[in-house]
């Protein structure tokens, strides 16, 4: 038996609206009043944002929650965004992150990429500029809108399935976990993978956990998610 090659939509992301539509924001910035200033613009541009005022803060909110994109300020009080964004890193935290900042040496320019930021801002900002920086680092992370299975849609962006036009009640994380495994393209998801991917570094992420996801799924799409004994799960999805 032949694998089906998913089909994907010709609708691309080009629509603004639909990349702000689901995305959250962590944005870390010691002036309160920038941060305040920040805060207001993006949540009218409709996205979601959680604030910080130091470094410390923001790694708490990075345990207890999911961001799409992360916004750092670098000169903070008791350790650097680039500190903080390294120690992400070095957690498997892949959080896209753009640095906005005072510093015009290359110096910094090069430790702010090093450290692991998909871009680098400089102060004073141009809100008009940022916004298009920030639609950006998300448009690299989706490439597609929607994604037809079968009678069934998944959405991309506002992370919902859909059954002949009508939505399926299986959670967020059900579906997150179903949007891992098609964008691995049939190769082996392992279980820890998607246990970083999916839970935030302080929230718990067992293996029962993990499974009650995929019992979720298996619901609509009994024989294409194959469970690889010891190693994790891929997507087959079989005409």
């Amino acid at each position: 038996m032949q694998t089906k090659t998913i089909h994907y939509s010709l609708f691309t992301i080009h629509s603004p609206k639909a990349i702000t539509m689901s995305a959250k924001l962590l944005l870390l910035e010691d002036d309160r009043l920038f941060n305040e200033t920040l805060q207001d613009f993006l949540e009218e541009e409709g996205f979601g944002v959680d604030v910080a005022l130091d470094p410390y803060t923001a790694l708490d909110l990075t345990y207890e929650n999911t961001y799409d994109l992360y916004l750092f300020d670098v000169n903070l009080p008791y350790e650097s965004g680039f500190d903080l964004l390294g120690k992400l890193r070095q957690s498997n935290d892949m959080t896209p992150a753009i640095f906005l900042t005072s510093r015009e040496d290359k110096a910094s320019l090069h430790e702010g990429f090093e450290s692991g930021a998909d871009d680098y801002l400089r102060k004073p900002v141009d809100l008009d500029e940022l916004l298009l920086r920030v639609r950006a680092v998300l448009r690299r992370q989706v490439r597609q809108e929607r994604v037809e299975i079968g009678p069934y849609t998944l959405d991309m962006f506002s992370k919902t399935l859909y059954k002949e036009g009508e939505s399926v009640d299986v959670g967020k994380k059900s579906v997150e976990l179903l949007q891992l495994l098609i964008e691995a393209g049939g190769e082996v998801v392992a279980a820890d993978t998607i246990k970083q991917r999916l839970w935030a570094a302080g929230q718990s992420a067992s293996d029962g956990s993990l499974r009650v996801y995929i019992t979720q799924l298996k619901k609509h799409f009994p024989d294409a998610i194959v469970n690889v004994r010891g190693v994790g799960y891929k997507w087959c999805y079989e005409a």
